[in-house]
């Protein structure tokens, strides 16, 4: 039985008690707190905001620990490794389960399009977007987005400290390019989020994954300042494979919307 850094006799981490759990819980209700009083009370936007400020303070904090704990400390092992990845398999599992919902209800809405929206889909009223302008750049743009983070993973088990810097460099700038044509198209929607079935399936389904992506850039992010400062080597760099599964799910999750939102369940209508 090998002995852990921290002394213990097994590989396993024991976490330091921490308050971090306890503040994510608070900070996480009074978001969701503000932003129920901000959309059904007319609370100011300044609440959400200071909220969402705690929550991402909070986030910086813990992380910060974690990383601390892996890097320097040296309390993430190989045993402690192999749990990480099913921790992060099943909460990409989970996040698969989140989008089957908005899937299941785009479907039923277009599949059994009901006589309130005229029995066609999309309804007549709906002018969708041409699937091969912005949606068909943003495509490319994630595709090739996968592409880097892939090569930047290679170069890390190369030990190209240089070229994972690159590859991190060209793919968060790519995520960027991908929340800017987002923001782009949806300011030139010919709908609103409250006129009807289809606006509502397309951006809560579009738009959490825009959410996602954001996300996902920020991960990748930190990341990528993470390289700068050597912390990941090519035996050990769980935190940049997380951030990489994360990223290929969200390149995976954006072409079935791709082919299912905008070219099947819309695309025809606008070429018309």
């Amino acid at each position: 039985m090998s002995t852990s850094p921290a002394g213990h006799k097994h590989p396993y981490h024991l976490v330091d008690p921490s308050p971090m759990p306890l503040i994510g819980a608070a900070t996480a209700g009074g978001l969701a707190l503000s932003a129920l009083a901000y959309m059904h009370w007319g609370v100011g936007v300044w609440l959400v905001a200071v909220a969402l400020a705690c929550v991402i303070a909070m986030m910086g904090f813990w992380w910060r620990d974690v990383i601390r704990e892996a890097v320097y400390e040296g309390h993430h092992t190989p045993v402690v490794q192999i749990g990480l990845r099913y921790g992060m398999a099943l909460f990409i599992a989970s996040e698969v389960m989140f989008f089957a919902a908005f899937f299941w209800a785009f479907f039923n809405a277009s599949l059994f399009p009901t006589e309130a929206i005229g029995g066609v889909w999309p309804p007549k009223s709906i002018h969708p977007f041409d699937p091969f302008e912005v949606p068909f750049l943003n495509t490319l743009i994630l595709l090739m987005s996968g592409t880097t983070v892939t090569w930047a993973h290679h170069c890390l088990l190369e030990n190209d400290q240089k070229g994972l810097v690159k590859g991190l460099a060209v793919t968060v700038l790519l995520g960027l390019c991908f929340t800017s044509l987002q923001a782009y198209e949806y300011a030139h929607a010919a709908f609103g989020f409250k006129d009807g079935i289809y606006p509502s399936t397309f951006f809560m389904a579009t738009g959490f994954h825009g959410f996602h992506v954001m996300v996902g850039t920020a991960f990748l992010a930190v990341n990528l300042g993470r390289a700068l400062k050597g912390h990941f080597k090519p035996d050990h760099h769980f935190g940049f494979e997380a951030a990489a599964w994360y990223w290929h799910f969200v390149d995976v999750v954006w072409l079935f919307l791709f082919i299912c939102v905008y070219w099947w369940g819309g695309g025809a209508a606008a070429v018309e």
